[in-house]
């Protein structure tokens, strides 16, 4: 079953932010997962407005994304993000 993962990212130094873009779209790929959405137009249809990066990720699995997150790949390029901008991540199953 597919699984979503999805980040708000608030980015303070885009100039450092920009390194980190660069080396985790191959890393996702590795692990089976492929890029739906980020950072396009959107539009706040509801409750606070969305200023934040948001970033849309499909993985094979959930475990395929946690698996992503966990690797020593990924935590050694997060150091990169570290001071560049603040983030939260989270995992969901898709449905069938």
């Amino acid at each position: 079953m597919p699984a979503y993962m999805i980040a708000r990212i608030h980015v303070t130094d885009m100039t450092r932010y920009a390194e980190y873009m660069k080396i985790t779209p191959g890393i996702i790929s590795r692990f089976g997962g492929r890029f739906i959405a980020r950072d396009g137009e959107s539009v706040t249809l509801e409750g606070p407005e969305e200023a934040d990066r948001v970033v849309l990720i499909e993985f094979p699995s959930l475990s395929a994304a946690e698996d992503f997150y966990h690797s020593e790949e990924y935590r050694q390029t997060k150091i990169l993000r570290e001071g560049a901008a603040t983030a939260q991540f989270f995992a969901i199953d898709g449905v069938l």
